[in-house]
């Protein structure tokens, strides 16, 4: 039960931030530039600091089997979340049928997943969150696009694409940045340090904010959907508890599974209404999957904590 008192509390501070966000939105305050700013300051600077200072820890053999474990476990979430979505939706019509194997196999564990797992797990979960990522930000800028292009990326231009949207993904740079931190131990100055510590402390604020804004611009009369629940149930609780029953029978540390078992059960990712609306596909289902799930999961990721 501490676990559970634990991940409630931070999750009502997340709310509070959240509802700053939203009233924000309501109210005017920041108009669509703003927003973008906002979203730019937390990818490009916020959480490459965070991540890049989660790094900052001894090299042992230990700390590299922890590292590829968690690689491995989160390539194997994603290799199933995919062959579910793509047999498990198709009663749905093409425009949402996406949608679902999107939000299935995509969930907010960047924006949403990593500040809860520093304030529930600190620098260890950190460290282990940004490595479970890895898989998923891989994916989501080549078979996540494929899911709403229909196309396969077989074209050398669509490689070339999807690589590069990989290799230069501020996420994956601050792990790798982090790796050779991790590796050579450098001696970095210390108002470098503090600067960095400071700029990633405020991802959990601005995250949340971000998110507030973005669900101000959805009408709550129209999330009410059956087949949002459906989403809902899968990406929130079928697969986050399918993957701890297994991760503990495969007798995996506790940190690693909870690490594992909280960024599975995250809401669908924000990015499925912006990829939804950019290549034509229902973008206001999209916007109803994001809404609800996100406002869910204030209570659904405690939940998930009694298991543990």
């Amino acid at each position: 039960m501490d676990q559970f008192f634990k991940m409630a509390e931070i999750q009502s501070v997340l709310f509070l931030y959240m509802l700053v966000g939203y009233a924000a939105g309501k109210l005017g305050m920041f108009k669509e530039p703003a927003r973008r700013g906002f979203n730019d300051l937390l990818l490009y600077v916020a959480m490459p600091c965070m991540i890049f200072q989660s790094f900052d820890r001894e090299f042992t053999a230990d700390t590299l089997r922890q590292g590829a474990l968690i690689i491995c476990v989160a390539s194997g979430i994603s290799a199933v979340a995919w062959a579910f979505g793509k047999v498990a939706y198709n009663w749905c019509p093409p425009g949402e049928r996406s949608i679902m194997q999107y939000g299935t196999l995509f969930s907010n564990a960047g924006f949403a997943g990593l500040p809860v797992i520093q304030d529930a797990y600190g620098a260890p979960g950190l460290f282990l969150a940004s490595l479970f990522l890895i898989p998923n930000r891989i994916l989501m800028w080549s078979v996540g696009v494929n899911l709403f292009t229909g196309q396969k990326a077989a074209g050398k231009a669509a490689r070339r694409k999807a690589i590069k949207s990989v290799l230069t993904n501020p996420g994956i740079l601050a792990v790798e940045a982090g790796f050779v931190r991790m590796l050579l131990q450098p001696a970095l100055p210390a108002p470098l340090t503090k600067a960095m510590d400071t700029l990633g402390s405020i991802c959990t604020p601005l995250s949340m904010i971000v998110i507030g804004l973005i669900l101000s611009a959805v009408d709550l009369r129209t999330v009410l959907d059956k087949k949002v629940f459906v989403l809902m149930g899968v990406r929130q609780f079928l697969f986050p508890l399918s993957a701890l029953f297994v991760l503990r029978a495969l007798g995996l540390d506790p940190l690693t599974v909870q690490v594992a078992v909280v960024l599975n059960g995250m809401p669908v990712g924000s990015s499925t209404a912006l990829l939804a609306d950019q290549y034509g596909a229902d973008s206001a289902f999209a916007s109803k999957c994001v809404m609800l799930s996100t406002l869910t999961s204030l209570v659904t990721i405690p939940i998930l904590t009694l298991f543990f």
